[in-house]
């Protein structure tokens, strides 16, 4: 009979960390556990295809909501939200550099969490409303533009 013996510092006394080195380095891990229920809110290095596309989506329809908005404001519309609007007076720019790296920050938690009910459920919340949000753009859009107000 083999005897198993194992380092001191056996990897796996420990659950994965939210973020390791391995998260930036090449990780292996593509499921969160060996068992049935082991994967329910734990961590992974590698991420699937299909979060891939859901978190780009996300981050194109916020992209979307970001230039729809800055073309209903140069058509003489206003932002109804005061911190979108002190964020939009430092300018166009200033205004989608700071959206987008919001979102990218959130995206990514999205992305480590991806395991995580309350972040999948946040994920599915978030596609629902830019895309809501996208369709109120394109309404609000061609309707302007039906009224005769010029750009």
């Amino acid at each position: 009979m083999v005897s198993e013996q194992r380092l001191p510092s056996d990897r796996r006394v420990r659950p994965t960390p939210f973020l390791s080195k391995w998260s930036f380095l090449g990780g292996r891990r593509e499921t969160g556990g060996r068992r049935e229920g082991e994967d329910l809110r734990s961590y992974v290095d590698v991420y699937s295809l299909r979060g891939w596309v859901v978190l780009t989506g996300f981050c194109l329809l916020s992209f979307l909501d970001a230039h729809f908005t800055l073309l209903h404001l140069m058509r003489g519309g206003e932002e109804a939200n005061l911190l979108v609007r002190e964020i939009l007076s430092l300018g166009p720019g200033p205004f989608l550099a700071i959206k987008q790296i919001g979102i990218g920050i959130g995206a990514g938690l999205f992305c480590v969490l991806k395991n995580h009910p309350n972040a999948r459920l946040g994920v599915l919340l978030a596609m629902a409303f830019y895309q809501a949000l996208l369709v109120y753009h394109l309404l609000l859009f061609f309707q302007v533009g039906s009224l005769g107000v010029s750009p």
